[in-house]
């Protein structure tokens, strides 16, 4: 089992920046790709950004964040973190940290067995 607990999400204008970070309890976390996700009201819930296993350590972006968005880790904090710069109204949503070990497809939710509960990041213009 895996817990996992965001924070930093918040309000913020057009143009701003924010760090989100998550928190993770449980089994040895190098072992587990880790993942952030974003669900706006309405909408499905979109993949964001991933940052593979060791050893691996590839990182991976949608392309509506690429170039404003950087996800790392902390393997011996058991940390995740998503460093968002130059926000648009548009990536406004509620943010989630998740954990998996066996999925297939980096960029898919079926792939992460783990989520926290979510951190709403609102930009306003």
């Amino acid at each position: 089992q895996v817990q996992l607990v965001e924070s930093g999400g918040g309000l913020v204008q057009a143009g701003g920046s924010l760090r989100l970070s998550c928190a993770a309890s449980g089994r040895p976390f190098s072992s587990y790709d880790m993942g952030w996700f974003r669900q706006a009201p309405g909408n499905e819930r979109e993949f964001v950004a991933a940052f593979m296993r060791w050893p691996d350590g590839s990182t991976y972006y949608a392309d509506s964040v690429k170039g404003r968005f950087t996800i790392s880790r902390d393997n011996a904090k058991k940390m995740v973190y998503l460093q968002m710069n130059s926000l648009k109204p548009e990536d406004t949503a509620a943010y989630y940290c998740a954990a998996g070990r066996y999925g297939s497809s980096w960029s898919s939710d079926g792939s992460y067995d783990y989520w926290g509960q979510g951190t709403q990041v609102t930009v306003s213009k």
